[in-house]
């Protein structure tokens, strides 16, 4: 049995976002059904749509029909949540927004996930994650010193701030919804959860301890002993000796006394760095990363997504898994891992009849 057994989404296919929340929600064991285009192929491909539409089920529906919306509302009638993240005023101008739902079911939690959020002066505007986070002030923090920012693949808009908010916030009204009988309207958007996930360099630009340049930063690139080096195949090591006893253990591991090598202040830091670029090139990837097993100093490898599968802490916790190979659910309960159920397809009406 898995934690969210019993419960019951309605997922609004979309992109992004929403997709990744609906797949977090029935990995935990909702029974999700994704409202899917009768007229369109899915996105990401076979290979893809494996993966990123696992663990649901897919009920082609035509909303610009009459009698498919019905039928909607007919299943939302008996769902928990609805999750959604099409622009604002979509989903009402079809007569599925949340006033529309809520009359059939007043417990309803309605789950929506935009870049900018319902309201807003740019709610209505176009945009993507490096829009987003652009606005948040977290995409400038990240980069080299000099260049521009460099955007983080998309998990810190779309998936971080927009993604796992809306599921906190949904999991959390459907709980409220069950002592009070009524449910609440989730604005979730990727502006705010961005900023959310921003608290702890907020709270260090406060404390004067966070510049405004991009690479001058503890934990932006800048510090030599928290960042990433180039060894001799081309390959990275990821550097994260912060603490004073693991930064000794990664002068122990790389020869150097302390004397010679001080921790602070700061601004003996690009000589540092230059010194641990260089010793760094001297031997493989994968040389220092045996060389560094088993000490304090937070030294491991830079792998690809191909390698990473393959990695023995990985391998042992079945951290990625299946095929095509794709991260397992997490996280785990009672140390289990959960298996990677596949996607299946319904017919409006079979699913009308599996939610009677």
């Amino acid at each position: 049995m898995k934690p969210l057994s019993g419960v019951r989404i309605i997922e609004f296919d979309g992109l992004g976002p929403v997709t990744f929340a609906g797949m977090v929600l029935a990995d935990l064991g909702a029974d999700v059904l994704r409202l899917s285009r009768a007229d369109g192929p899915g996105v990401f491909g076979d290979v893809g749509n494996a993966v990123m539409h696992r663990a649901r089920t897919a009920v082609p529906v035509d909303l610009k029909s009459p009698t498919d919306r019905d039928r909607v509302l007919d299943l939302i009638a008996s769902a928990d949540a609805v999750i959604e993240g099409f622009r604002p005023g979509v989903l009402e101008r079809l007569g599925l927004g949340p006033e529309d739902c809520a009359a059939r079911n007043p417990k309803l939690v309605f789950g929506r996930v935009t870049g900018w959020g319902q309201t807003g002066p740019l709610a209505q505007t176009v945009g993507h994650d490096i829009n987003y986070i652009g606005l948040t002030g977290a995409l400038h923090a990240m980069g080299e010193a000099g260049r521009p920012p460099v955007p983080p693949l998309n998990l810190v808009g779309d998936y971080g701030g927009g993604a796992m908010l809306l599921v906190t916030g949904v999991l959390a009204a459907i709980i409220e919804a069950r002592t009070t009988g009524k449910g609440r309207v989730i604005d979730a958007a990727m502006t705010d959860g961005t900023a959310l996930l921003s608290a702890l360099f907020f709270a260090m630009t406060a404390s004067g301890h966070w510049s405004g340049e991009r690479g001058a930063n503890l934990l932006d690139g800048a510090a030599p002993f928290y960042r990433c080096y180039a060894c001799a195949d081309g390959r990275f090591v990821a550097v994260g000796a912060l603490e004073p006893r693991f930064y000794a253990a990664l002068l122990a591991g790389l020869d150097l006394e302390a004397a010679d090598a001080p921790q602070f202040p700061v601004s003996g830091w690009p000589s540092l760095e230059a010194r641990f670029t260089e010793l760094f090139a001297d031997r493989t990837r994968d040389e220092w990363a045996a060389h560094f097993e088993g000490t304090e100093a937070c030294v491991t490898p830079v792998l690809t997504f191909a390698e990473a599968a393959d990695h023995p802490h990985n391998h042992a916790r079945e951290t990625l898994a299946g095929s095509p190979l794709q991260p397992s659910p997490a996280p785990r309960f009672d140390g289990r891992v959960a298996p990677i159920e596949p996607s299946a397809s319904l017919s409006l009406t079979e699913a009308l009849s599996r939610w009677a």
